[in-house]
């Protein structure tokens, strides 16, 4: 019997893409043998490709073609046709190509444009915890689900580091409401540096917030670090997480590759709804994160100009969070 063909539109963003691997490890279950082939953005693709049953990944360059349309349509003619074809995007681009490719069973949340196109648009309801959400999505034709949501799954494998290592990771790509500070961030580190060598980690547009942290770790004589903002790819990137032994970080897409590891975590919330996006199953994670009446905003910049959800949250908060871990 040939294996199973199934597509797989991942979440454009890297934590979206990590929260959806439960997702994927419940279709690789309940479909053994089967052949996935991912379709998704840079970042996505480049933190899922490893999946052992991925026969074949894409990058979504669409966006990027002077008509999408006709872009769309020429990579559901290069896909071709598949037994089961699955968007965890909500996005009429991505219902689109999924019909497109002529695949009869297509699954995607329920939208107006998922409803014209395709045959099962479920509706999913946001008020639990989004690896929930894509694993009800990606069960919706499977009777005998038992509702469990494994834990994440990343198949990259962990850097082995000579000495416990702390991450550090101050940013969070969607915006400068979800960052807390580098120089709480660097007062937490300093306060750990005799027991961790320290990792600050970083993407292309966060490079400046990582050399503050370097800089006020100079300030306090502290040597055992190294600075990785910008300088490593997505593979490097969570295979060096995968080594921490302790990780302190924003709501951030690093913050799920963390998680997918068990790496102990403590995450500072502000403007997002935690519920939704915290550590999902990571059993040694702590999150602090003060109630405020603006929150959660959802808003890539805080509308109010204050930040009262990140200023009131202290570096002692954070390192009495670390030590509850007890680790």
């Amino acid at each position: 019997m040939p294996s199973r063909k199934i597509l797989i539109i991942l979440p454009n963003w890297l934590g979206d893409a990590v929260m959806a691997t439960p997702a994927i490890e419940l279709l690789a279950r309940y479909h053994p043998g089967a052949n996935f082939t991912f379709v998704g953005s840079y970042v996505s693709i480049e933190a899922i490709k490893h999946h052992p049953l991925c026969k074949k990944s894409v990058v979504d360059e669409t966006k990027k073609a002077s008509n999408r349309l006709v872009a769309t349509y020429k990579l559901a003619h290069e896909l071709g046709k598949f037994d089961l074809a699955i968007s965890f995007r909500n996005q009429i681009h991505s219902s689109l190509l999924l019909r497109l490719t002529g695949t009869v069973v297509c699954i995607a949340k329920k939208s107006w444009h998922s409803i014209l196109l395709l045959s099962h648009t479920p509706k999913i309801f946001s008020n639990k915890h989004l690896s929930r959400q894509y694993a009800q999505l990606a069960m919706i034709n499977v009777d005998q689900w038992n509702k469990e949501t494994p834990n994440l799954k990343l198949y990259i494998k962990p850097q082995i580091f000579k000495k416990p290592t702390l991450g550090i990771n101050a940013g969070a790509t969607y915006g400068s409401a979800k960052r807390w500070y580098p120089e709480r961030f660097a007062e937490v580190a300093r306060e750990f540096s005799n027991r961790y060598d320290i990792i600050i980690f970083g993407g292309p547009n966060e490079v400046e917030m990582a050399n503050e942290i370097e800089s006020n770790l100079k300030d306090s004589h502290v040597q055992n670090y190294i600075n990785l903002a910008d300088k490593t790819d997505i593979k490097e990137l969570c295979a060096n997480i995968g080594g921490c032994s302790l990780f302190i970080t924003n709501d951030s897409g690093p913050m799920h590759v963390a998680a997918a590891y068990q790496v102990p975590t403590v995450t500072i919330f502000g403007p997002t709804k935690y519920k939704e996006t915290c550590q999902w199953m990571n059993k040694k994670s702590k999150i602090v994160r003060h109630d405020m009446e603006c929150a959660p905003c959802m808003r890539r910049e805080c509308p109010l100009g204050h930040h009262e959800c990140m200023t009131t949250i202290t570096a002692l908060e954070v390192i009495e969070a670390i030590k509850e871990l007890n680790i």
